[in-house]
């Protein structure tokens, strides 16, 4: 790292810093906000828990913030979120990947509506991020740090999404919005309901030119375009008072041409084509009682892809992810609930594997100010046997006597990740070679911890300061040097550093709010973890009017001192800073105009070596409400 570097981080983390505290005086004179302290989590524990007893580190975008942003993919949405970096293999639709506090994306679960959308056909079964539109989404909660507790022990982070929540009187609204590189978007979302039955339904239609997704492409140099079709409903049924029906169902179907795939008798070519869908459902019965809750679900997700080369087929891949649950909660008890719970789920993209997973967690609540959480997991892996792991976490809040609230809070956890069917079947297929096809895959160990302080005061002024220290033992991934297949880096892969965030309301109508991450991380031989930035920094600052029909926001990122690898050799990937600004104006309750300009200084940059991204590109929508 150098002075240069060093010195324009400091800057920009000082500079945050003043802004936010030096404003700290009013706050304080004006009393407490307790909106924020009272706001209800589902993600932390699998029940309704207020943020004031939560021990781990959670960030929350709700609706509106989703639609003044005016992304179209809730990739671009998150990006703005303390210790989250994102990558892509170019422009929209191509392979994209988030990292929490850095580590890797297929350790990120990812959950909408309760359905696991984890994709069975791919290398390591993660999230296909790129494919999932902010169309429809009604609010996102992110939980950092080891979280396998509830979900399942691989689980290094929880982004849990939610679909907007319908009411009970027949409303929807339907968008239309077109921009640069031959952008378009179709969307119309419906919801209604009464006393006995609800619904939501969503339908949206996504294209784009996009770009020349790979820099390699010198030959062709033609835009790489998407196209994507998501349908996505949910349906409640109250059978008596206490006794409901829940069913997801959602179909994605996209098309993505993409740059540098290999052809049997061309070699490599920049004509290549991807056709994916993915069909998932999930039914759930759940049952409230005064003393507690119980609730079993079964969901499925079943998802085909293939790769064409010069419109040959090269390869094609599928896979059915199937999954049973049963949540049980007890919570009549004086400062104590218990959160129980048995998982089993199967993965097949030809050849099967099951994992049967139990848990307990309990949460005390001694005072009013103290709050504890402690809970073990263990899985029964088909092929890796027994493993258990647990999450253990705490927080202690000081109310002081100008109305404002400090909150200490802390936690620890621990899980592991088997080898993927995949990562295992190409090591022993025909296109691997030594190491990866002499290398017997074994499961990787998490282990994690945070510490970390919050302030809370008037205007809905947040401060949080928190260090966090993960590892990874043994962490398996694709051989960048001789690209022979998966290979395990013997020994601990370890993500430490410090996320400092905060939000003030300025006056009645302006916003701030920022986050900066410093994130150390190492690999076994010493060297920095690949494309997972040292300093990554994030401001924004949001406007209405005084009648809220204007809505502004302005997002500025900045990422330095991240690094790639091409045939072993490590590349330095240049500094970059992004501004991007979206915009809401309502001409009436039922009409409203919004835009957005993504990258309005018109950086060139690169996430991953050799993929390019998109330049200042602007787009205009109009969203008719009814």
């Amino acid at each position: 790292m150098n002075h240069s570097t060093l010195g324009r981080s400091g800057l920009l983390l000082s500079a945050l810093s003043l802004s936010l505290i030096s404003i700290q005086a009013l706050a304080q004179s004006e009393g407490e906000n307790p909106t924020l302290l009272s706001e209800v989590v589902v993600t932390s524990s699998r029940i309704p828990t207020p943020l004031r007893n939560i021990g781990t580190s959670v960030s929350i975008i709700d609706r509106d913030e989703i639609l003044t942003n005016g992304s179209n993919a809730l990739i671009d949405v998150l990006r703005n979120q303390a210790s989250i970096s994102a990558s892509s293999n170019g422009g929209a639709g191509q392979t994209s990947y988030i990292r929490i506090r850095g580590e890797e994306g297929f350790r990120t679960l990812t959950l909408l509506d309760g359905l696991k959308l984890s994709d069975p056909s791919g290398t390591q079964i993660q999230p296909q991020l790129e494919h999932l539109l902010s169309s429809g989404i009604g609010r996102v909660e992110i939980l950092r740090g080891p979280q396998g507790l509830h979900y399942g022990a691989d689980a290094g982070g929880i982004i849990n999404i939610s679909s907007i929540r319908g009411s009970q009187e027949l409303s929807g609204s339907s968008d239309i919005l077109t921009g640069d590189n031959g952008t378009d978007l179709v969307s119309a979302h419906l919801s209604g309901g009464n006393d006995n039955a609800d619904f939501y339904l969503s339908a949206s239609n996504y294209q784009t030119d996009g770009i020349n997704s790979r820099s390699s492409d010198t030959i062709l140099r033609d835009d790489d375009d998407y196209r994507n079709t998501t349908v996505h409903g949910k349906f409640g049924l109250n059978l008596t008072d206490a006794l409901r029906l829940d069913l997801v169902v959602r179909n994605v179907e996209s098309d993505t041409q993409y740059d540098a795939c290999y052809h049997s008798v061309s070699g490599t070519v920049h004509d290549c084509e991807s056709p994916y869908e993915q069909n998932a459902a999930r039914v759930a019965l759940s049952y409230n009682a005064a003393y507690g809750s119980h609730s079993i679900a079964y969901s499925q997700t079943e998802t085909d892809r293939s790769y064409y080369s010069l419109d040959e087929l090269g390869f094609s891949s599928n896979g059915e992810l199937r999954r049973l649950e049963y949540i049980g909660t007890v919570t009549s008890m004086e400062n104590l609930e218990i959160v129980y719970g048995i998982d089993f789920e199967q993965n097949d993209n030809g050849q099967s594997r099951d994992n049967t997973g139990y848990y307990l967690e309990y949460l005390s609540d001694f005072s009013d100010s103290f709050f504890v959480t402690a809970g073990a997991r263990y899985d029964d892996n088909e092929e890796f046997g027994g493993h258990t792991s647990y999450r253990i976490s705490s927080a202690y809040l000081i109310d002081l006597r100008d109305g404002a609230t400090v909150k200490f809070r802390g936690s620890y956890g621990t899980g592991f990740r088997a080898p993927s069917l995949y990562e295992e079947q190409y090591n022993a297929g025909p296109f691997a070679f030594a190491p990866a096809s002499t290398t017997t895959l074994s499961e990787e160990i998490s282990k994690g911890y945070e510490a970390a302080i919050e302030y809370y005061g008037a205007n809905s002024l947040r401060l949080e300061l928190a260090y966090f220290d993960q590892k990874v033992k043994d962490a398996i991934d694709f051989d960048l040097v001789n690209y022979s297949g998966y290979i395990q880096d013997f020994g601990e892969s370890q993500s430490k550093g410090v996320e400092l965030s905060g939000e003030i309301a300025l006056a009645t109508q302006w916003t701030l709010l920022g986050n900066y991450t410093y994130n150390d991380t190492e690999r076994p031989s010493g060297l920095q973890r690949l494309r997972r930035p040292e300093h990554l920094s994030n401001i924004g600052v949001r406007w209405h009017s005084s009648d809220e029909r204007i809505k502004i926001s302005a997002h500025y990122r900045r990422s330095e001192n991240s690094i790639d690898e091409n045939f072993g050799t490590i590349i330095e990937l240049s500094d970059y800073e992004v501004l991007d600004v979206g915009l809401r104006y309502a001409l009436s309750p039922q009409v409203e105009l919004y835009g957005r300009v993504d990258n309005l200084l018109d950086e060139e940059y690169q996430e991953v070596f050799g993929y390019n991204s998109i330049a200042r590109a602007a787009y205009i929508g109009v969203r008719l409400n009814f």
